[in-house]
């Protein structure tokens, strides 16, 4: 269902709760650039597929979606008021749902972030009664969406503090306004800096082979008005070499303990040439993102994705050989030695990662 009209693109909200129907609210974006359309879910298949299917993708983006998916569906459970054990009832069922959508996505941790968050809520008030339960839920699922803009601001100001005026910068897939509620991860600072008067001149890998930066960083940028220009992947080393880029901004989905990133699978070439031609790189990570109970790179579980999306995808027949065999990595992990540093909501981190990361992880458990 259409009902995006004439709306800028900056002006749809990319996940929301419709306070009065109940329903999660998203930009369909496996449509963008081309249509824009607003979408409703209220059923366990249509946002465990919304997920999976990348309708609602970026890791900030997937744990707010799965934060209100979660309040949907557990508003619709029925449970009798009267029932001997309500709450039991209600919960085997919610954490039936809860493992459902776990598993739409291995990768963004995020996701599981989240889903974990609402079960611990609910886990706290065993004692009170499910209608009270769900009225808990619904705020939990907004304040982590009102989280999520102010974490994302906070990253923009400490990325911005990294750059200055005119300067060039290199972004890969899309960790914009697209993939958070507002602002962006890898993008806030561009924006910050637009709103500023910076006059930044932004690069975008295309990010084969979902398009990720052509179809939504491209496209969000220039509806806000920013300097972007589109660019093959292969491209970047060309553009680094020329002295065309002055720092590196990319989002992710996962942080290990050791500061290895998990994030769209590119990422690791980009870091690789960054480090060559001595353009810094930087990780725009919210502290959700961050794993401290996984050591490293290594034990980052790495989604595989359908063949059609490199042989058929995007062409009106297929562009590779019948029956050729496909190797489709979602994402790949870049060293923590490549990245010259971390940027959070609660300040930017440096090597070594295992002391810095555990160090800001524990005074975010104590504010």
């Amino acid at each position: 269902m259409d009902e995006s009209k004439d709306k800028n693109i900056l002006d749809i909200e990319t996940v929301d709760l419709d306070l009065k129907t109940d329903e999660l609210v998203i930009i369909d974006q496996t449509l963008l650039p081309n249509r824009t359309e607003i979408i409703r879910l209220s059923t366990e298949k249509d946002i465990w597929e919304a997920i999976n299917l990348l309708k609602v993708r970026g890791a900030p983006a997937i744990g707010v979606a799965a934060a209100m998916g979660m309040y949907v569906l557990a508003s619709r459970i029925r449970v009798d008021e009267n029932a001997k054990d309500e709450y039991g009832i209600f919960y085997e069922e919610f954490a039936r749902i809860r493992d459902y959508l776990d598993s739409s996505r291995p990768t963004a941790v995020n996701l599981h972030w989240a889903l974990n968050r609402m079960d611990e809520l609910v886990k706290s008030m065993k004692d009170e009664p499910v209608s009270k339960i769900l009225d808990a839920m619904k705020q939990e699922a907004l304040d982590i969406k009102a989280e999520d803009i102010w974490v994302c601001k906070q990253i923009g100001e400490y990325g911005l503090s990294l750059i200055k005026p005119g300067d060039g910068i290199l972004t890969h897939c899309n960790a914009g306004k697209l993939a958070v509620c507002k602002y962006g991860t890898a993008t806030a600072p561009i924006y910050l800096g637009h709103e500023r008067g910076y006059n930044l001149k932004v690069f975008a890998d295309e990010t084969r082979p979902l398009l990720q930066g052509a179809r939504l960083t491209a496209y969000e940028l220039m509806s806000a008005g920013v300097d972007v220009t589109l660019i093959c992947d292969n491209m970047s080393g060309l553009i680094m070499r020329n002295g065309w880029v002055q720092a590196i901004f990319v989002g992710c989905d996962r942080v290990a303990g050791n500061g290895d990133v998990a994030n769209k699978i590119g990422t690791s070439m980009v870091a690789a040439l960054a480090k060559r031609y001595n353009v810094p790189f930087y990780v725009c990570a919210p502290t959700s993102t961050i794993d401290m109970d996984t050591g490293c790179g290594d034990d980052i579980k790495i989604e595989e994705r359908p063949a059609t999306e490199v042989t058929d995808m995007w062409y009106n027949e297929p562009m590779a050989p019948k029956g050729v065999k496909v190797y489709n990595p979602a994402f790949d992990i870049t060293d923590n030695e490549l990245i010259t540093a971390i940027i959070t909501e609660y300040g930017i981190v440096r090597a070594p990662y295992d002391i810095s990361l555990a160090r800001i992880m524990n005074g975010k458990k104590k504010s």
